[in-house]
């Protein structure tokens, strides 16, 4: 039975707050179907090639696809779109890890909330390769090679562009404003860029 749609307003609230509260520079609610998947952003992966394809589970040609996302996007009440904001030469340096193992963390805790007030089937997805993020001083990653279980397995989750998902698109559609990353810093603020991050409410 569905909760009336107050209770999941509320439920929904809460976890936007717990959110915010571990490090999210901002959570925007959105309709599952406006979320945009195209195949082809899952094709770049392979073509022109992503370093970390077949690196790991949560990446191609190891994930189910956009097929498989718009199944379970048509099965979702909600979707919640992460987005955490940090100066452009972040991204560049070597605190890149960091933020995005930040970012895996937090839709994992999202996806983790949600599942605990009920919404069992909620999945949550993220940016960048949990080999590179988690497992970068590991030669293979253990699920991979069938040496054992994850190693993370509360923090690592898949790609988004693996599924097929348009981050760039999904993140206008949740009413984002999109950081000018080119621009140079005025009056001595720095340029700003982002990471993202989504669950799916099930």
């Amino acid at each position: 039975m569905s909760l009336p749609s107050s209770l999941f307003d509320q439920d929904i609230a809460e976890i936007i707050n717990k959110a915010r509260f571990a490090g999210a520079t901002e959570v925007r609610r959105l309709a599952p179907g406006d979320i945009v998947v195209e195949k082809q952003m899952a094709a770049y992966c392979r073509e022109p090639g992503c370093p970390n394809f077949g690196q790991s589970p949560s990446c191609p040609p190891h994930v189910a696809g956009p097929a498989a996302f718009v199944e379970l996007q048509g099965r979702s009440r909600a979707a919640l779109m992460v987005r955490i904001e940090v100066p452009s030469a972040v991204l560049f340096s070597d605190e890149r890890r960091e933020v995005m193992r930040l970012l895996h963390e937090i839709v994992a805790g999202i996806e983790q909330a949600a599942i605990a007030r009920g919404y069992a089937g909620s999945r949550s997805f993220a940016g960048g390769s949990c080999k590179d993020l988690f497992c970068i001083d590991h030669p293979e990653c253990r699920v991979l090679s069938e040496n054992g279980p994850c190693r993370n397995p509360d923090a690592a989750r898949p790609s988004m562009s693996g599924f097929g998902v348009n981050v760039a698109k999904t993140l206008e559609m949740a009413g984002f404003t999109e950081p000018d990353k080119t621009r140079p810093a005025v009056k001595g603020e720095e340029a700003t860029s982002w990471v993202a991050g989504m669950v799916l409410i099930i």
